[in-house]
């Protein structure tokens, strides 16, 4: 063999083993992504989801594709998209539940901190007190704590685990010292209870809350953030009226299955990031009672580990449960 042979040949071996990483380094996404709700269609995660998705699908240049798969407070969604292959192509879009399920749970099926990847926080709402003037006429927080303590009252909630619930829970029992009955509803159950008397007060997230405290059928007592929500500027904040401090918000995260590829991960948490940023997309979101929440996929990391330890404190001085 002469030395051009002997050259060419070395120069074909070199540029197979090139190759080799180019054909494993394949653009990502090269096929549709799935993004799992742990909840029903029409729920704030779901529509977080749906408007994501339309902003993330011609930024990726495949088909984002939402799929609803409700039940167990998120916990089958959770723990469906836990058994799925690490491969980047499917996402679960959850609440604050995902940080609260593991304690409130005997066996929630799934540990927040080291089956998933946190992927981006999409977006977070306070939760609101709300009453029905004709059933309550209370105007305030420390009116409302002083007609608890005078009669017997319960209130309606999103639901036994949820941030509405348990925020309650913290604030009413622990801090307050005050017993209010806790009826579990769905978001949008409890808001139809509390219009109806069927309940004399209602914590729920602000988004189901808001167009009937705009119209007047309801009344709002406190927002659960640290400053006033911006859409219902003349409601007060818990801190505000007595608890310096007190914050209990529901958020919105995407997640992936541990080991999902960190190419992928921090790629969809920089469309996120920018589709947040869209004006149609604040707009919408604004409208809706939401305040994207747009962080890197390190600092989301660390929300959620302090977000797990914070609801696992509030579930064991609870006492709740959902089992």
């Amino acid at each position: 063999m002469n030395i051009i042979t002997t050259r060419r040949a070395a120069l074909a071996g070199t540029t197979g083993l090139l190759a080799t990483p180019a054909i494993a380094q394949a653009p990502w996404p090269d096929r549709p992504l799935r993004i799992i709700v742990a909840f029903a269609p029409g729920a704030a995660t779901d529509v977080l989801a749906r408007t994501l998705a339309n902003a993330l699908t011609p930024a990726l240049g495949q088909p984002v594709v939402v799929e609803n798969r409700p039940g167990a407070g998120g916990n089958i969604a959770t723990v469906g998209v836990r058994r799925m292959p690490a491969d980047g192509q499917t996402f679960l879009a959850h609440s604050v539940a995902f940080s609260v399920n593991p304690s409130l749970y005997r066996n929630a099926g799934y540990d927040a901190l080291t089956d998933f990847e946190p992927v981006a926080l999409l977006a977070s709402t306070p939760n609101i007190l709300t009453v029905n003037p004709e059933r309550l006429d209370v105007r305030t927080l420390p009116e409302l704590l002083a007609a608890a303590r005078a009669r017997p009252l319960d209130y309606g909630s999103s639901g036994t685990g949820t941030t509405t619930h348990l925020g309650m829970e913290l604030l009413l029992r622990s801090l307050a010292r005050v017993e209010i009955q806790h009826v579990p509803f769905g978001p949008a159950q409890a808001i139809t209870a509390v219009v109806g008397g069927q309940v004399p007060m209602g914590s729920t997230s602000l988004p189901p809350a808001l167009a009937m405290v705009r119209e007047g059928r309801l009344r709002g007592i406190a927002v659960t953030s640290l400053r006033r929500d911006p859409a219902l500027p003349n409601v007060p904040t818990v801190a505000e009226q007595g608890f310096p401090g007190f914050e209990a918000l529901t958020w919105f995260g995407l997640m992936a299955p541990a080991g999902t590829p960190a190419a992928a991960s921090d790629r969809m948490n920089a469309e996120i990031n920018r589709a947040l940023r869209l004006p149609e997309v604040a707009q919408r979101l604004d409208a809706a009672g939401f305040a994207p929440d747009i962080r890197s996929r390190a600092d989301f990391g660390t929300f959620l580990r302090d977000e797990v330890a914070k609801w696992a404190a509030v579930v064991r001085v609870s006492g709740a449960t959902a089992d």
